[in-house]
């Protein structure tokens, strides 16, 4: 079947390149002049450094990469991004992001992500759809000289259109199998020289591509609505102000969680009886203003962040009623940032900055369940908890670079962060007649105060190359369980690493970009997901010490006569060296879970580019191969997913300001799980997508 597939693509590519070849072809021919993957500038290192001179590993995610490629969510990425992992599975909720085996699946996140300068404080917020994205970041290894808390694996930076650098309306519509139809639209517009607006909207449609056989209905059923507003007032040449708001609700119907055969390693059908579903409402809004001064900028960002989700989740998956959860939360996030930095551009230049943030939130777990481990056999009980976390912090940094010689650069940086974080706690619950006791609980008061170094140097023995060795440190601060059946549950600890990096990044052959990397990386008190002793709901725990290491390299060139290619990949080597309990729990010398060992992309673009034919100006083909290495779903190392491969394709013809397309995901219909957990004696799986194909248009002007 795989090979049929893959002989129809080669045959399609082959009649299609046939036909230009008899017919008048521009040739695209390369030059020095035309190299610009040197001239990238990362806006997330907050000095505008160009990617070849910074002393870190990057993947930059411009406009056109996401097209080409159909990356329209974050987890559209994995593989694509050297040792990055996002699975893609059950609700939004659920959207851990893990770089280099650090990660995290329940509570905060263990990788940042700001979209315009806005902090994501929520791994609940990363999954939503690509629209009006200008470029992705993405920074692999600690970045919490600059960023703080939460950025242990690395950062993950959106840009967006801005419509004083960018005018015009583009509109996009999509359909593809299972009932997948998409639209966005957007336009950029000024006003003056001064003045200028955006307004972009999404929509998505999914009916699900899983069958739950009890319900007789889909399951994964989907809608989805985005709307981001950004105006811009250059006030003179010296201020500029901007405000910016992002709105993006979803809805989803049902889960395709399934029974999980250890033995056998297969997933059952579809098959729980009580409607499941997931709404998220996330609102992101920010106050920005700008000062540019001879020798010196100011920036300063203030922004509110509202997220609001209820979950309800038949969690035995099964046609019988046995075990049901709600969750509602609504929270609340404010940050303020501050920063100044040089713009001379001479020998030394430096930033400094102020970050200030207040969380708050409010969670009610409703639970409604039978008990079977009674002396009366089945016993009815319901139960609900309620618990308000409320966490805030100040922090202060600087970050310097000098450049001893034209060739030698040093960065060091330090970050002093203080925060506190109290939660309320409240318990009510029946077990048959009998009423239990309530709990009312004020946890105990986290007070943190980390400091965080960071010390690089590069060297440049030639305009072409530039190697780099870096030493940084990571935060990710202590909390609260909200599940908890044993006193030393209540609470975990902080989680500190230590990175240490070497790499090099240089231009071969005039066309050809490269970069290298080797990190090596200790984890103290890493933050690990368990289940409960009962079976019912999960907690965080700290392990004793972790270790990671590894090495990643892309290579991809710049355009040559039609022809684009890049290959990624990415080793880790993810294992938790002292984790033992006073349970009998030993988890000493076991892989980190969630973490692939590998991770592989390989990529071609070939335009073909037409004189003498009206009705088309260009034709592309791109095709994507990614692959994720094998992995464990549980600190046992029991539960195992094997290596697997995914082919992607697309054909798009270009005429003027219109482009259609043709697409298709996993083409070879590969089957694989997209997760598998534990709940109790039992495991439950995801499978992953099956063969998607569809059809974009759009039209710029």
């Amino acid at each position: 079947m795989k090979r049929k597939y893959l002989l129809i693509i080669l045959i399609c590519i082959g009649s299609f390149w046939a036909y230009a070849e008899n017919n008048p072809v521009a040739e695209e021919k390369i030059n020095a002049s035309d190299i610009e993957l040197n001239e990238i500038v990362v806006q997330a290192s907050r000095t505008s450094t160009k990617l070849k001179e910074m002393p870190a590993s990057v993947t930059i995610l411009s406009t056109a990469s996401l097209e080409q490629n159909e990356i329209n969510t974050l987890n559209n990425s994995t593989a694509y991004i050297p040792n990055f992992y996002m699975p893609d599975y059950g609700t939004k909720l659920t959207s851990p992001v893990y770089i280099r085996g650090i990660g995290s699946r329940i509570n905060a996140p263990s990788v940042g992500m700001y979209v315009d300068n806005i902090p994501y404080f929520e791994k609940a917020s990363f999954d939503f759809d690509f629209f009006d994205v200008q470029k992705i970041e993405v920074l692999r290894g600690p970045q919490g000289t600059l960023f703080g808390r939460n950025s242990m694996g690395g950062l993950i930076n959106i840009s967006t259109w801005s419509p004083l650098d960018y005018q015009g309306t583009h509109l996009r519509a999509s359909a593809a199998n299972y009932g997948q139809y998409k639209l966005n639209a957007g336009h950029y517009n000024k006003f003056s020289e001064q003045v200028a607006f955006s307004v972009a909207l999404n929509y998505l449609h999914q009916d699900g591509f899983f069958m739950n056989t009890t319900l007789d209905e889909k399951a994964g059923k989907q809608d989805a609505y985005g709307l981001r507003l950004k105006g811009q007032y250059q006030i003179d040449d010296r201020w500029l102000l901007e405000l910016v708001s992002n709105t993006d609700v979803s809805n989803q119907v049902g889960y395709p969680y399934a029974l999980y055969n250890r033995d056998t390693q297969t997933t059952g059908e579809v098959n729980y009886n009580q409607r499941s579903g997931y709404d998220r409402m996330l609102m992101s809004n920010a106050l920005k203003l700008a000062y540019v001064a001879p020798e010196w900028e100011l920036s300063n960002t203030l922004s509110y962040q509202l997220l609001g989700d209820n979950q309800q989740i038949d969690q035995d998956f099964g046609p019988d009623s046995i075990h049901f959860a709600g969750q509602l939360q609504f929270q609340h996030n404010f940050a303020n940032e501050t920063i100044i930095r040089s713009n001379t551009n001479n020998r030394y230049n430096w930033l400094v900055g102020v970050f200030a943030f207040n969380q708050q939130a409010e969670n009610t777990v409703d639970v409604n369940s039978y008990k079977t481990n009674t002396p009366s056999g089945l016993v009815h009980y319901i139960y609900q908890k309620q618990y308000e976390p409320v966490s805030s912090g100040l922090a202060a940094f600087h970050q310097s670079v000098l450049n001893i010689t034209p060739q030698l650069t040093v960065t060091g940086g330090i970050r002093i962060d203080y925060e506190q974080s109290i939660m309320q706690y409240g318990y009510n619950g029946t077990m048959g007649e009998t009423v239990q006791t309530p709990v009312d609980t004020l946890y105990p008061s986290l007070q943190d105060v980390v400091i965080l170094p960071k010390l690089a140097i590069a060297y440049a023995p030639g305009d072409m190359i530039n190697v780099y060795a870096s030493y940084s440190t990571g935060y990710k601060p202590g909390g609260f369980n909200s599940t908890f059946e044993k006193p030393e549950h209540l609470m975990f600890k902080k989680e500190i690493s230590h990175n240490y990096e070497a790499g090099a990044k240089a231009t071969l052959f005039q066309y050809l970009y490269a970069d290298f990397a080797l990190f090596y990386t200790d984890l103290k008190n890493q933050q690990i997901y368990r289940t409960a002793p009962s079976g019912r709901g999960s907690y965080l725990d700290n392990s004793g010490l972790s270790r990671n290491k590894g090495v990643e390299f892309t290579l991809h060139n710049q355009l040559f006569y039609g022809f684009e290619g890049m290959v990624a990949y990415g080793y880790t080597h993810a294992k938790i060296l002292k984790y033992e309990k006073d349970d009998a729990v030993n988890y000493n010398d076991k892989f980190t879970p969630y973490v692939p060992g590998h991770t592989l992309a390989l990529q071609a673009t070939q335009t073909v580019t037409f004189n003498h034919i009206k009705w088309m100006d260009k034709l592309r083909f791109n095709v994507l191969y990614s692959r994720t290495g094998s992995l464990y779903w549980n600190l046992s190392n029991t539960l195992k997913e094997a290596s697997y491969g995914l082919l992607n394709g697309k054909i798009s013809l270009i005429s003027g300001k219109y482009q259609f397309d043709v697409w298709g995901k996993n083409l070879t219909n590969t089957r694989y799980h997209a997760f598998i957990f534990e709940s109790g004696p039992m495991a439950y799986a995801q499978s992953g997508k099956p063969l998607e194909v569809g059809v974009n248009f759009s039209v710029k002007w």
